[in-house]
């Protein structure tokens, strides 16, 4: 099943979480409201809202309940994109001006404290603190991955180990939580949360790894910005990485990344795009996150065969072959 076809069996669970998210950052201040709402009337994928809703099937399904996982989950992810954009200095995403460019630092950086704030005030009407503790654990974690990422900034001596660790705190675990929670809040027991967790964890680093090879080999039309944008924000990540250990890449590659890093940013990266296509770390990179999606298929085994189960494998599957 592709895709599309399983946001629409769902259209009336996500249309009332859509709904709650619109809601849930109106507040009494315009400016806040405004700039609250700008990266939500962007759309996006919204996998892990998805992800807490199929969960939610392997317990007993109560979308009210599941909407206090679901909203908080995206909000957070919302406002770790916001903070994200001041630190990268993006001018774009998902095709439109960021909370930053539209305003300025001070109102993006305020907008995503609020939406933090407000999606751990809605995850508190669920009196579960298994639910309060996993969350409140996955933030930390997340300001961690992306502290360390601004440690590791053009970076090129870091391992592959470090790359992989910062991903899972940064994107990883907040997808895991979110299969994970879905099935708490509904009640399933914990071999069946803790299988979904192991799921969520592995499509979200072959998530990640598929977003970094969309940054170096995709389009502005299919990405929302500029490709290379990693690069020229100092990310270093797993295909380049790969592509710096191969003894005819490595020299080019290596003044190309210095150049952009000595400029700020505003170097030219069509040439370091060049090489990292034709290196063999592209590929590499690829069997990586299909390795991940296995991983995350072998952790559904075992729990019973439904729908949800084989709507959770074809998203897994769609993730391996995404172009958007």
């Amino acid at each position: 099943m592709k895709l599309l076809d399983i946001y629409a069996k769902m259209k009336g669970d996500l249309d009332v979480i859509e709904s709650e998210l619109a809601r849930s950052v109106t507040s009494d201040h315009p400016l806040l409201t405004e700039a609250s709402t700008h990266l939500l009337k962007a759309g996006g994928k919204r996998i892990r809202p998805v992800f807490v809703l199929l969960a939610g099937k392997f317990g007993t399904y109560d979308l009210e309940r599941m909407k206090r996982v679901a909203v908080p989950l995206e909000l957070i992810h919302m406002a770790s994109l916001v903070h994200d954009d001041v630190i990268d200095n993006a001018q774009t995403r998902r095709g439109q001006l960021t909370v930053k460019a539209k305003w300025d630092n001070r109102i993006a950086m305020y907008t995503g404290d609020y939406i933090y704030g407000k999606a751990l005030s809605i995850v508190t009407d669920l009196h579960n603190p298994l639910i309060h503790q996993i969350l409140a654990k996955a933030m930390v974690q997340m300001c961690i991955g992306e502290m360390e990422q601004i440690r590791y900034f053009f970076n090129t001596e870091q391992s592959i180990r470090d790359y992989l660790l910062r991903i899972r705190r940064k994107t990883a675990l907040l997808l895991a939580i979110s299969c994970q929670l879905g099935a708490i809040a509904a009640g399933a027991e914990p071999h069946v949360y803790n299988r979904l967790y192991r799921f969520g964890y592995n499509v979200g680093m072959a998530f990640q790894i598929s977003d970094d090879l969309l940054d170096l080999l995709g389009t502005e039309k299919q990405i929302g910005k500029p490709p290379g944008s990693d690069i020229k924000q100092g990310n270093i990540t797993l295909p380049v990485l790969l592509a710096l250990r191969e003894s005819t890449i490595r020299d080019p590659l290596m003044k190309e990344i210095i150049h952009i890093r000595e400029t700020n940013g505003a170097g030219d990266t069509k040439s370091a795009l060049k090489l990292i296509r034709k290196s063999e770390g592209v590929r590499v990179a690829e069997a990586l996150a299909s390795r991940y999606i296995a991983k995350a298929i072998e952790a559904l085994q075992g729990l019973p065969d439904m729908t949800a189960k084989k709507n959770l494998v074809d998203i897994a599957h769609f993730v391996a072959k995404r172009s958007y």
